[in-house]
């Protein structure tokens, strides 16, 4: 992405989504469909994809949806009850890191990529607010794909905020949005092709 290009997404990104209690900006255009599946096809390659496992009613469930964590070597990161190790960057995800962070003035020091086959794979309402990451750093998710429906939910008054995440886009999530909202990726029969999604995060280092 060039400079131009940068500049004219920084002014769509005022833009609120959230009436109350946090902050989120989508950002619809973020990359042109030809560098998407040049970058989805890449990520594909270069990256190790695993079926991701989570914790349910204290046993281990394998999941159909794959997951790869990368970040800096020191970037261990725990949900639903299991620990990952970082792969390194690859220099795709670099660059991606490097425009993300001049967009949203933040720093990121890892990211939790998911892939999803089709509109059968999905994800539950949940709130990224794990204890190794940075509560006042914002989440940057990047979607690659097939378009899906996507939903903000605020955890006391259930106010419900749709949203259909479209190749290239960005989705912004500042503090406190995590403290206050839940977030899910919708299943549906009607998407028949995959989506890669890429979040961008910073995990808090031990020191």
């Amino acid at each position: 992405m060039n400079q131009s290009s940068l500049f004219g997404i920084k002014s769509q990104y005022r833009l609120n989504l959230l009436p109350i209690d946090g902050s989120a900006q989508y950002l619809p255009e973020f990359m042109c469909a030809e560098e998407s599946v040049s970058l989805f096809n890449q990520l594909q390659k270069s990256l190790r994809w695993e079926a991701d496992q989570v914790m349910m009613f204290g046993k281990l469930v394998t999941t159909r949806r794959k997951v790869a964590w990368t970040g800096d070597p020191e970037c261990t990161y725990t949900y639903s009850g299991v620990k990952k190790s970082p792969q390194a960057w690859t220099p795709e995800l670099l660059s991606i890191k490097t425009q993300l962070e001049k967009l949203t003035q933040s720093e990121f020091n890892s990211c939790l990529l998911n892939f999803y086959h089709d509109g059968n794979d999905g994800m539950g309402w949940h709130s990224d607010d794990e204890k190794e990451l940075d509560a006042n750093s914002p989440i940057a998710s990047l979607s690659l794909g097939a378009q899906r429906k996507f939903a903000f939910r605020h955890k006391v008054d259930k106010t419900t905020i749709p949203l259909y995440l479209e190749n290239g886009s960005v989705l912004i999530m500042h503090s406190p949005t995590q403290q206050f909202w839940q977030h899910t990726l919708l299943k549906t029969k009607t998407v028949i092709n995959p989506r890669i999604n890429l979040t961008f995060r910073k995990i808090t280092l031990k020191k």
